[in-house]
């Protein structure tokens, strides 16, 4: 039995003895104040066992509420140690874990990063030719030839402000200084969303194969 559980009891067998002593004092005061009165007595010592008897009520409801009180903090102290806290004698080592949002943010990006290099080695460029098909109305894939955005032309790791003559925008260069693999990955998924601002209309493509297919057939482009 815990220390708390002894003296919860011990308080409780106080209590209940004071109760039967306030009890039978109270029933006394009683019978005499009616003694009292029925002989003719002195009233005044009628009212002095009246005046008793609410004495004794009064500390009745002290012990009531205490009772009360000391079976809340009971009652608390086993809620506290049920809600996982341990049982009494247990030894649990403290601790908490924190989760970091940066470094699962890191995490996340090496896993993309990853499984796109994945996708990357098995493309397929005929199905990246056919992907392209959806970029040749603005762009061209021989070296020099202007459309309406710049040319194409071994892409890949070319600086991103490269082709003469074309008016890059700033939004575009702020985010990229060359065309690596990432960069045209994170480009093609979404422009508007990589680089704000940007003047490629283009939706961008939200399949990740569909970019390692298309950044493949670039990289074949001779």
């Amino acid at each position: 039995m815990c220390p708390l559980e002894c003296d919860f009891l011990c308080h409780l067998s106080v209590f209940f003895k004071e109760l039967v002593v306030s009890s039978r004092l109270e029933r006394l005061a009683y019978f005499n104040a009616k003694r009292i009165e029925s002989k003719g007595l002195n009233l005044d010592g009628a009212q002095a066992m009246l005046d008793t008897m609410t004495l004794t009520k009064i500390l009745g409801g002290f012990c009531g509420s205490l009772l009360i009180f000391l079976l809340g903090s009971w009652a608390a102290e086993e809620i506290y140690h049920a809600s996982g806290h341990g049982a009494h004698g247990e030894e649990h080592a403290p601790g908490y874990a924190i989760y970091i949002e940066e470094d699962i943010d890191e995490v996340e990006e090496e896993d993309e990063g990853d499984d796109f290099s994945a996708l990357l080695a098995s493309a397929d460029m005929g199905k990246g030719a056919k992907v392209f098909g959806k970029c040749k109305a603005c762009h061209k894939l021989e070296d020099g030839a202007k459309g309406t955005g710049p040319h194409l032309y071994q892409i890949v790791d070319r600086d991103v402000a490269a082709v003469d003559g074309y008016g890059y925008s700033g939004a575009l260069i702020a985010v990229a200084d060359v065309w690596t693999i990432d960069a045209l990955n994170g480009f093609l998924e979404n422009p508007k969303s990589y680089a704000p601002g940007t003047k490629m209309g283009f939706a961008g493509l939200k399949k990740p194969e569909d970019r390692a297919n298309l950044i493949a057939y670039l990289q074949s482009v001779e």
